[in-house]
């Protein structure tokens, strides 16, 4: 198993980072993370071009509480039947009610949890590689690749427009 090296690159103008991301990724070398002190567009685009995974969460919510509500209610009905006024045990209508409910709190739900996994807003971690001008005025590229070509990612870097090249070996 080949080595990898962790290349932090410290950029002074946020377009420099934006302009360096795709060329890093055609290279081949994965970004880690992305430090900015303020959320930008530019960078989210540039970082991840795809739409969201919250999505899906919200698609399989859905679909498991509108088949859950449903369920729910044939079950309820068959266990407990009440006929009333001629018509079947299990009938349509009323169950549409329970179901579409049951779609909405667990899409929800479901959002919710997609959004808290896939934001990673808990660590119960120190980034090592973190540096407090990233809270001010810095922007921070994290990309790592393979050991030997730790070099050759410093230099794209530098040329990229970092001002600040930090290399660990120890990732």
């Amino acid at each position: 198993m080949e080595q990898s090296v962790v290349v932090l690159g410290v950029f002074v103008q946020l377009e420099a980072l934006v302009s360096a991301i795709p060329k890093l990724k055609d290279q081949g070398w994965e970004i880690r993370d992305v430090y900015s002190p303020v959320p930008s567009h530019l960078i989210e685009a540039a970082v991840m071009p795809g739409r969201s995974k919250v999505r899906l969460f919200t698609l399989t919510g859905g679909a498991i509480g509108a088949v859950g509500g449903t369920l729910l209610a044939i079950w309820s009905s068959l266990k407990w039947g009440l006929i009333t006024g001629g018509k079947p045990i299990i009938s349509v209508p009323p169950f549409v009610i329970v179901g579409f409910e049951l779609t909405l709190l667990v899409g929800a739900l479901a959002t919710v949890a997609g959004f808290l996994i896939n934001a990673r807003l808990v660590s119960f971690r120190k980034d090592p590689h973190y540096d407090s001008r990233f809270s001010e005025d810095h922007f921070g590229l994290l990309v790592t690749g393979p050991s030997h070509q730790q070099g050759t990612i410093s230099v794209f870097l530098r040329q990229a427009g970092a001002a600040e090249v930090h290399i660990d070996e120890k990732a």
